[in-house]
């Protein structure tokens, strides 16, 4: 059996925090705002994980009103939420992002995130993709006061 999971997330952009892609920190002059480290990649990840093997949503398994997520490493809980997709025996056959924001460019960091995400996913670097886009300049993400990302995955049932 297969399953396709989507996870989406938005945040936004401040003076005095870290930007954060999948745990790798990226050079910016303002960074995500979140009850966790804000990684909106990482979040996006998750959800679509958690959705494909039909156990919820970040927000469910780490609800930000419970202070024990306050500044929490998102790969981490990626790492925890995974752990569950992997109990009821499903395995990542492929994840595909895409983030979206004006500054600053991915192309440099890509290899690196690809990386991180596949060490936390049990997956080969080729089984995953990260693109960067842009939004022109419309709305929030284009006045470079937000930033989204997308995520997709195809998990299979091993047991």
């Amino acid at each position: 059996m297969i399953r396709v999971g989507l996870g989406r997330d938005l945040h936004r952009l401040v003076q005095g925090r870290r930007f954060l892609l999948a745990g790798v920190e990226l050079e910016a002059d303002r960074g995500e705002l979140g009850h966790s480290d804000g990684d909106v990649l990482a979040h996006a990840v998750t959800d679509a994980v958690l959705g494909a093997a039909g156990l919820g949503d970040i927000g469910a398994l780490f609800p930000p009103s419970d202070p024990k997520w306050k500044d929490a490493d998102s790969m981490e809980l990626l790492r925890i939420a995974f752990g569950k997709v992997k109990e009821q025996g499903w395995r990542l056959q492929n994840l595909d992002c895409v983030v979206t924001c004006e500054t600053p460019r991915l192309i440099p960091y890509r290899e690196r995130i690809r990386a991180s995400l596949a060490a936390a996913l049990d997956a080969g670097p080729a089984a995953i993709f990260v693109k960067g886009k842009t939004a022109e300049g419309l709305g929030p993400i284009g006045a470079g006061e937000a930033v989204d990302a997308e995520a997709i995955c195809l998990l299979e049932k091993i047991l």
